[in-house]
């Protein structure tokens, strides 16, 4: 979600060379962005010693500006060791301190996205954004599209729509559960012609095995066998993208694809699909938001408790709406 920030900052600057801090295991959501010239990537686990050894590149270079759009604490750390003429980043206890402009990461009432949180630390720059761009990603490459397709050659569905259902979330608190799954997946085969595509990561298989186990009609799976680039790829061949508040869900957010998404702890007016058409379904319960620490009522009734039949109901504009046949899966 901070790409749309990455346009706006290319758009005030043509000629800024910028460049991308990125844990590894998200580089391929932006790399290859035309925002950018250069990516710095980073493991995820980093001794200090190492952390300090991968940063000297960053040392060596004096910045006209750093924006930390993540303010965590190995962030705001490495904002801290940059050079830099400017530091920006969000006004979080202990961390703030790095930064020379502190900008407030929650308004004094309501609700503020994701996305509006990024470009407000942009404008806390002395950047002007006069519009917010959409979410965006690099195109894939020729082997990636062609590993898609292969996939929809072997199932079928090169010239079927089809739904594609995110099986995981990232987390407990966020994961609709496989016995909703199930009932879902059943309803759509009782109801509909659209056959689904289950993705999600390695560690979805299990459930992934148990849904295909249960269900009246199996679907087809794909969880754990595509990266991020491939993912968009798929959704973008789809009907429909289903899921949880995730980051598959922001990947099909910077596609046309239409999206139902159910929402648990978190709020759609902070992580909605941005810019993207889309539907959200969602309970309306007392302890909504929380911290995603433990479940109040044990039960994680704010995400389970969205039936199966309600998700459908949500779906079925999208699934009777005419539209042109997917895009050919023969070649790239």
């Amino acid at each position: 979600m901070t790409t749309p920030a990455l346009a706006a900052l290319r758009r005030a600057c043509p000629n800024a060379a910028i460049t991308y801090v990125v844990d590894e295991p998200y580089r391929e959501l932006v790399e290859g962005h035309p925002a950018l010239q250069r990516i710095i990537r980073l493991p995820r686990k980093l001794s200090a010693a190492e952390f300090l050894r991968r940063i000297k590149p960053l040392r060596r270079t004096k910045y006209d500006i750093v924006i930390d759009l993540h303010s965590g604490p190995r962030a705001s750390l490495l904002t801290g060791f940059c050079r830099a003429g400017l530091k920006v980043g969000y006004k979080i206890r202990y961390r703030h301190v790095f930064y020379d402009v502190k900008v407030a990461r929650k308004p004094p009432s309501g609700h503020v996205h994701s996305v509006e949180n990024h470009i407000s630390a942009i404008k806390a720059a002395g950047i002007p954004v006069s519009s917010i761009p959409p979410l965006s990603m690099a195109p894939e490459l020729d082997a990636e599209k062609m590993k898609v397709r292969a996939f929809m050659t072997q199932f079928g569905l090169s010239n079927r729509a089809f739904l594609v259902l995110h099986i995981g979330a990232g987390n407990r608190f966020r994961e609709w559960g496989t016995k909703n799954l199930i009932e879902f997946i059943d309803i759509l085969d009782e109801r509909t012609s659209f056959p689904v595509v289950l993705i999600g990561a390695s560690e979805d298989l299990t459930s992934a095995e148990t849904i295909l186990r249960t269900c009246r009609k199996p679907p087809f799976s794909l969880v754990g066998r595509l990266g991020l680039r491939e993912l968009r790829h798929l959704i973008e061949l789809s009907r429909i993208f289903v899921g949880p508040d995730s980051g598959p869900m922001h990947i099909a957010a910077t596609t046309s694809t239409p999206i139902a998404a159910y929402f648990g702890p978190t709020l759609p007016a902070h992580f909605a699909p941005w810019k993207a058409k889309h539907v959200v379904i969602e309970k309306d319960i007392p302890c909504r938001p929380c911290r995603q620490t433990a479940c109040v009522t044990n039960d994680f009734r704010c995400i389970r408790g969205i039936t199966a039949e309600e998700v459908f109901k949500a779906c079925l504009p999208f699934l009777r709406a005419p539209s042109s046949p997917p895009p050919s899966t023969q070649g790239v």
